[in-house]
């Protein structure tokens, strides 16, 4: 697919974090990764992909001593797909998105900038310079869910529909949490918004959900591993499961399992 094609999509996912190899050794263990370098840097600047079954889908690297100053806790983030980078960009700016990263260029790979939505929450914008196949996000090890936690949900969902053509799938009712919004593209879901509710303090931010077969088997592994768990086990509707942790470096992620029988 090129980049027209796959505009809106989710495909890459980097952990910048305070400890790489320790995050290395985490999550290969808890979602069966593997990882290979990229470029050339070794040591604390080594760039490192995390490798599935369907090959490379992030990466992990230091965070860097600009971000820290800046008051940027670890974090995962998540590259989005565009068209025509520096249209989107323009687009972002008005529509209220603060440019935090100018487009930068990765050698034989494509561009990138990274902007926070106007309720606060981070994002890439990225456009690759070569094809670039999406990954089956039910297989065992992939990104699943991308789901944003934020201040208004219906404002934020207004500025991503705007910015990448996400379209409101369906809604469930979370009662006295309010309503959970599930946006995609093409009619295939992407993941889900919802409001924040008064308990909750952390920041307008995005949960990424990784898909395993064994959601008590990775969980455990994630515990021992030095994770602390902040919600779940839980059935959702439609019958999967997920469970919300934070790794032994703070950086928030979730696990999400599917029924028997339905990958």
């Amino acid at each position: 697919m090129n980049a027209s094609d796959n505009h809106g999509q989710f495909v890459w996912y980097d952990l910048l974090t305070s400890d790489p190899k320790a995050a290395i050794a985490f999550y290969t263990h808890v979602a069966g990764w593997t990882t290979q370098p990229f470029g050339e840097a070794e040591g604390d600047e080594a760039y490192m992909m995390w490798v599935g079954s369907q090959g490379p889908l992030g990466g992990a690297m230091l965070l860097s001593k600009e971000a820290q100053q800046r008051g940027a806790p670890p974090h995962w983030m998540a590259h989005v797909t565009v068209a025509d980078l520096e249209a989107t960009l323009e687009k972002a700016r008005t529509l209220g998105a603060r440019v935090l990263r100018e487009p930068e260029t990765i050698p034989g790979v494509g561009r990138f900038a990274l902007i926070q939505d106007p309720q606060g929450a981070h994002l890439s914008l990225f456009t690759h310079s070569n094809e670039m196949k999406l990954h089956d996000r039910t297989k065992h090890g992939e990104f699943s869910w991308n789901e944003l936690v934020t201040t208004d949900h219906q404002a934020a969902f207004s500025f991503y529909h705007e910015l990448f053509g996400w379209e409101k799938l369906r809604s469930h009712d979370m009662g006295p949490m309010g309503e959970y919004l599930i946006y995609g593209i093409h009619g295939q879901s992407l993941g889900g918004m919802f409001t924040k509710g008064p308990g909750m303090d952390m920041p307008p931010s995005w949960v990424f959900y990784i898909h395993v077969e064994d959601l008590e088997g990775a969980l455990e592994r994630a515990k021992a591993g030095g994770a602390q768990v902040m919600h779940g086990p839980a059935d959702v509707p439609g019958g999967d499961r997920i469970a919300q942790l934070s790794d032994p470096q703070g950086v928030v992620f979730a696990l999400h399992a599917s029924p028997p029988g339905r990958a």
